[in-house]
């Protein structure tokens, strides 16, 4: 038996070559990329010939019921043929009950939907701890902390209207400065640039993770890093 393993830009680039074979199985990873039926990979996809489709997601539900019904229609377009018929089962204005709409929304989507849950599948994970750990900020965090907050002063002493979107970027500005204050132009020293420890010591946050980072390498401990600011990492 022959697997093709490819991407969804792979797909649209040589659609014209996967159409040209009739698939037994076609599987979809990431099912929600094809939430919407008129987005070009979408409709791609659906002209394929296959005898058993399949979708493997962890969001079938993001936004609305449409999408949804948009990856029922691709699994059985024969069934689900009618979005208009769909959207009105679920239509709130009919005065059901939220608890109605959710049953409802189970008994159409049990013959379809195989769910798993991390405990289900992974019983050698430990439960979850999460731990929050408060830091104060670094000399050089808090000039610039200070700097920031003077800088729009006006703004924050105002008793009037707010300007919503300059508000949004001093607190921008603020979790920044929070993280590393290298984040902003001209806060590191150099040219030239060296990875020395004033990277660790003008930030609470490197301080704190540095220590933590030789505990846990000791340990024998796997860690992963995240942060939303790519810039950071």
């Amino acid at each position: 038996t022959w697997v093709c393993v490819t991407s969804y830009e792979m797909v649209i680039k040589e659609k014209s070559v996967f159409k040209k074979f009739n698939w037994r199985y076609l599987v979809i990873d990431e099912a929600h990329r094809i939430k919407n039926e008129k987005s070009k990979l979408s409709e791609i996809v659906r002209e394929f010939k296959t005898t058993n489709r399949l979708l493997l997601t962890g969001t079938p539900l993001q936004n609305n019921l449409h999408e949804l019904w948009a990856l029922l229609n691709f699994l059985l377009p024969d069934v689900f043929n009618s979005a208009e018929d769909f959207d009105s089962w679920f239509d709130t204005k009919n005065c059901l009950g939220d608890q109605k709409l959710v049953e409802r929304l189970h008994a159409v989507l049990k013959p379809f939907l195989l769910r798993r849950i991390k405990a289900e599948v992974e019983k050698s994970l430990p439960p979850k701890k999460e731990v929050k750990i408060y830091l104060g900020l670094s000399k050089m965090q808090r000039e610039w902390y200070t700097k920031i907050l003077m800088k729009d002063i006006d703004i924050l002493n105002s008793a009037g209207k707010m300007d919503k979107m300059r508000l949004l970027n001093i607190l921008m500005q603020l979790r920044k400065c929070c993280n590393h204050p290298y984040l902003f132009d001209g806060a590191e020293p150099g040219p030239p640039y060296t990875t020395d420890t004033h990277l660790v010591t003008n930030s609470g946050k490197m301080v704190a993770l540095d220590k933590l980072l030789s505990k846990l390498k000791e340990q024998g401990s796997r860690v992963l890093v995240f942060s939303q600011m790519t810039r950071l990492l």
